[in-house]
């Protein structure tokens, strides 16, 4: 079994120790990889994913296009996670960088893909609040305590999880201990030491009875018991965002003046009509769901996020998590599947928003129209406690409203999202690169604005997205040309010069046709 599929097995336990859907877990830990895995041009990658998850190799094109988006939001049941306040999303947040972490050691990955896990990781680690992607304990920390886990999961060699104490210890600490392999090889790729010379991952030498160079458990279980039970405190502790942090975070995003100001004007509407209520006296009823239009990359997933926890600090919605999908997530096979595929996912965003992308797919057969049907009827049926933001070109868009009467009367504001100037994408890449704790140097800057010029400005240009494929390319390439410098120098690691965004595969692939879902979408942890 490789290392790739082992992480997913890990993801699996942690997230079904979450109560979430182990399938679902998985689907997302393969989809993630598949995205980090992906290559420019022709490459074994299709078939070092078919081979870690014994999946068709064909299977691997659909996946792509649904992990990209994790490159800059959290995965659909991590945001379930924070949203809920659960004590476990800072694991499952973890057990996914790890995934990407071993999908980029995989025999078919490619210097793109270092820097495509680096993005994945900080997304989704950022979005759980969590500062580093590996330590002791990480993904596992919180796990019910050997010898109550329920069911078995996937082992080494395909075998269930061990019933006893001392395997499932062993079965855990040798996951974990692989995932903290990974990330020093990362680490090594990048140039960069591991964290503590002499261990594993940065932890000390394995010594005599413990695993993985810690202790074994006194009395079982209970460091992890210790470790959720701080959790619990630290997520009690966390304070509630208010509408004016949230309006202040959309306020500094780069570019999105139009937008900002549209935002700005439905909180206060809905201030005052909170206000009006109070009073006794009569609202107007105004439709809270949204279309947004505009080419791909232009902040529209970034500004969703941020409409679902600015509509739960007004108390319009019980969570603010965003669930985003296309149609390929809402439609199923065959007539009358797709009713319960649609009602599915909508029952995913209840107390948030369900962002749908490129949403005017969905017209023009009668697949599309059963789930638009469906989608109408769960958006009355859960008028209260769910929002619904519509996304695409506004063309298509305008069409798609006015094809069903119970749409056009739903979607009424349209918020258009304009296209990012040169300055605005060079200065995206670098708050981006700032993030990932890497500068880029004025010739690299200057090398950005030329590729930029020499872009074609079509419907399909990637905008945000492209300023940060840019930059997963170049860190990939940094790596590879740092390879074996052992005595860099800490500016030398942290630095991107003009020669990383020389590679041609990196333009090819930054240019590369457009896909549901994948805009560089980006609040304050990730510009947009």
């Amino acid at each position: 079994m490789s290392e790739l599929s082992d992480a997913v097995d890990l993801l699996a336990r942690v997230g079904r120790e979450a109560g979430l859907d182990e399938q679902g877990v998985r689907a997302e830990g393969q989809h993630l990889a598949a995205a980090v895995l992906e290559q420019p041009g022709p490459s074994s990658a299709h078939t070092v994913w078919a081979s870690a998850f014994d999946r068709p190799a064909s299977d691997f094109f659909g996946a792509v296009p649904k992990g990209r988006r994790y490159a800059s939001i959290p995965t659909p049941l991590l945001s379930t996670l924070v949203a809920e306040r659960s004590t476990r999303a800072a694991g499952y947040a973890q057990a996914l960088a790890d995934v990407a972490t071993a999908a980029c050691t995989m025999p078919g990955a490619g210097q793109v893909s270092v820097g495509r896990a680096t993005s994945v990781a900080r997304a989704q680690l950022a979005a759980a609040g969590v500062a580093s992607a590996h330590g002791p304990g990480t993904a596992t920390s919180g796990l019910t305590p050997p010898g109550e886990a329920s069911g078995a999961l996937p082992g080494a060699g395909g075998h269930g999880l061990p019933r006893t104490p001392e395997g499932l210890e062993l079965w855990s600490g040798d996951l974990l201990r692989r995932a903290q392999e990974q990330s020093d090889r990362v680490r090594q790729m990048l140039g960069q030491p591991p964290a503590t010379p002499g261990g594993v991952g940065g932890q000390p030498p394995a010594t005599p009875g413990g695993v993985g160079g810690q202790p074994p458990a006194t009395p079982a279980g209970a460091e992890a018991e210790a470790t959720a039970d701080e959790v619990d405190e630290a997520v009690e502790q966390e304070p509630e965002r208010s509408v004016e942090e949230l309006l202040a975070e959309l306020d500094e995003l780069i570019g999105l003046d139009r937008v900002k100001a549209e935002i700005h004007r439905q909180v206060a509407v809905l201030k005052m009509d909170a206000r009006r209520q109070e009073a006794g006296l009569k609202i107007a009823t105004l439709t809270r769901h949204l279309v947004f239009v505009g080419n791909p990359g232009t902040g529209k997933t970034t500004v969703a996020r941020l409409v679902g926890a600015i509509y739960r600090a007004l108390g319009l919605l019980s969570k603010g998590q965003l669930v985003e999908v296309d149609r390929s997530e809402l439609v199923a096979g065959y007539l009358g599947q797709t009713a319960a595929k649609t009602a599915e996912v909508m029952a995913s965003a209840h107390g948030g928003v369900l962002f749908i992308d490129e949403a005017y797919s969905l017209g023009g057969d009668q697949y599309g129209k059963e789930a638009i049907d469906t989608l109408v009827k769960e958006m009355e049926d859960h008028r209260e406690d769910l929002v619904v933001i519509v996304a695409g070109y506004p063309q298509p868009m305008a069409e798609f409203v006015a094809t069903n009467p119970g749409l056009e009367s739903r979607f009424r504001t349209i918020i258009e999202f304009e296209d990012y100037t040169d300055t605005e994408l060079s200065a995206i890449q670098a708050h981006l690169a700032g993030q990932m704790d890497y500068d880029v140097s004025v010739d690299a800057q200057e090398r950005f604005r030329e590729i930029l010029a020499a872009t074609p400005r079509g419907p399909s240009f990637g905008n945000g997205r492209f300023a940060r494929n840019m930059l997963e390319a170049a860190i990939g390439r940094h790596a590879w040309r740092l390879r074996d410098v052992e005595d860099a120098e800490v500016s030398d690691l942290m630095t991107l010069q003009r020669q990383d965004f020389e590679d041609r595969d990196a333009v090819d692939l930054a240019t590369g046709p457009d896909e549901p879902g994948t805009g560089a979408d980006t609040p304050s942890e990730d510009p947009p």
